[in-house]
């Protein structure tokens, strides 16, 4: 079962299943699992969305042992990080956390959640999926690419840095925007002699805005996945450099990011769109987890980076909706 709703629209959608084609892939952060949804994209009437609500229901099993990260652990792990990217002269390392959420005799309303998200962020491209023991809902607006079939016009975007709506930035967000930047603009180039960039902006998220420069390149069609590969994961979830980064999350983070921080993959007859999975929770029997994460420098606070990840789960935590 999927339901998703593309940013700026009203619109709810869902796969049939009608064929073998792949309609929306879910592929991992690692990239070593995918999940796909094969079929036609049908829109579902909203009433029939609502009315299928109390239908859906989590195939996952019980979270049996999960010990949740409390502010001073993560605090402590922050500082060692932090001396790791200085020692190693790193721009930036994306470390991340889970936070639960225990519905004590509740259980989701996923049908309220995934409307709640819509209505808080339109711009986000808004999930909910149940498939193979497996259940997650997200929403966030990073696109890491968008192809047009007929113009060969490929589209992304540097989305980094994180700080409330009303502050102002700091030479640390600035930074760290700004090597997400040079990174696509360096694999774009060798892809096309002709990308555009924009200006870098404000892009609100709720109760929080990111720095945002968009990008626009005409591409080979045979290309597209060969960019993708090369953009994915890009330093706004993994740092730089990406493999040895990779290795360098893989020994701090004492979980699997599995779908967190990985791509969803969406193909129709005019388009192929990549969305960034980055606001999401997976859900369980029991309980949920809120995956959150945020970038490390040199610069970074522990305590600032704690309020940052606490800030970021409430994208799903104020819309989460119970019966």
């Amino acid at each position: 079962m999927l339901y998703f709703r593309f940013p700026f629209s009203d619109e709810i959608f869902t796969t049939d299943d009608s064929s073998a084609q792949n309609a929306v892939s879910f592929v991992s952060f690692d990239g070593l699992n995918e999940l796909n949804f094969k079929g036609e994209i049908k829109e579902v009437p909203r009433d029939t969305f609502l009315a299928q609500g109390n239908s859906m229901k989590t195939t996952a099993s019980k979270l049996c042992v999960f010990r949740p990260e409390t502010k001073k652990d993560y605090e402590q792990k922050i500082n060692k990080v932090i001396n790791f990217v200085k020692n190693e002269n790193l721009s930036k390392l994306v470390i991340s956390r889970r936070k639960l959420v225990s519905y004590e005799g509740s259980k989701p309303n996923f049908s309220k959640t995934f409307l709640n998200l819509c209505e808080a962020y339109p711009n986000a491209f808004v999930y909910f999926f149940t498939k193979n023991n497996q259940s997650w809902m997200g929403a966030f607006s990073e696109v890491l690419g968008s192809f047009n079939k007929k113009t060969l016009e490929f589209e992304t975007m540097s989305l980094a840095g994180t700080t409330q709506i009303d502050e102002t930035w700091t030479r640390k967000e600035l930074a760290e925007q700004r090597h997400v930047t040079d990174y696509i603009s360096n694999i774009l180039k060798d892809y096309s002699v002709d990308v555009t960039k924009s200006e870098t902006y404000d892009h609100p998220s709720g109760n929080i805005k990111h720095l945002r420069t968009d990008f626009k390149a005409k591409i080979k069609s045979q290309d597209l996945e060969k960019i993708i590969a090369e953009l994915h994961p890009t330093p706004a979830v993994c740092g730089f450099p990406k493999k040895f980064c990779q290795q360098a999350i893989a020994k701090f983070e004492e979980h699997r990011r599995s779908f967190y921080a990985g791509y969803i993959k969406v193909e129709t007859a005019e388009t192929i769109q990549y969305f960034v999975n980055l606001r999401c929770a997976e859900f369980f029997q029991n309980v949920a987890l809120i995956y959150v994460g945020g970038g490390i420098t040199a610069e970074s606070s522990s305590e600032k980076e704690w309020q940052e990840t606490e800030l970021k789960a409430e994208a799903i935590l104020k819309n989460l909706s119970f019966f």
